[in-house]
């Protein structure tokens, strides 16, 4: 569940020492040794702690020869932290978010080709999160689904599964964990559309 993962990604980010981590890596990447020198610990302890981080997927890491180098995913570190916010909202009720039934088939006349194809990715969040809302309904909650199961579906009606999928997951329709896939609780959903 969803809920699981923020619940991870608080009680990792809660340590003292993970934060002054992700306070160094805010000013650029650094490796392993150069973290553990600037906060005066042991090695082994700074690995501890960059691999908690790293489960949250808020640090990534890129190797230059024999050295690591560790880099803070500064906008995924913004999104988890206030992903509680976000927790319950009812876009209906929020006037910038709010799209009439009406408005909505419209929208979906002007994207959705009569064979059921994508024709497009609106490029207005509004109208966006209307197609998304619409598609996402073809996965069932509550089932795991892999990246290929996820793909082979979007190409039923549209050709950038990557861009869909990607878009699925930073609006909060689904998460993904270990190249798994799964519905995210309608509660979460940005938008629902009546399919």
């Amino acid at each position: 569940m969803q809920l699981d993962k923020m619940i991870s990604f608080y009680k990792a980010i809660g340590d003292p020492t993970r934060i002054r981590i992700v306070s160094l890596l805010k000013n650029g990447p650094l490796h392993g040794q150069a973290i553990a020198h600037k906060l005066g610990l042991r090695p082994p302890t700074i690995t501890h702690h960059l691999k908690k981080l790293r489960d949250t997927g808020v640090l990534y890491s890129r190797r230059d020869k024999n050295t690591i180098y560790f880099y803070l995913d500064a906008k995924r570190l913004e999104f988890m932290a206030t992903a509680i916010l976000r927790l319950g909202d009812d876009p209906l009720k929020q006037e910038e978010m709010y799209m009439s039934e009406t408005d909505q088939l419209k929208v979906m006349r002007s994207f959705i080709s009569k064979e059921g194809k994508l024709t497009r990715i609106p490029s207005q969040l509004k109208k966006k999160l209307v197609v998304l809302s619409y598609y996402v309904q073809g996965f069932e909650h509550g089932k795991l689904y892999t990246e290929q199961e996820v793909n082979e579906y979007v190409l039923t009606f549209h050709e950038d599964y990557a861009a869909i999928r990607r878009e699925w997951v930073m609006h909060q329709f689904m998460y993904r964990e270990q190249g798994k896939y799964e519905l995210n609780p309608k509660e979460m959903w940005p938008l629902v559309v009546k399919r």
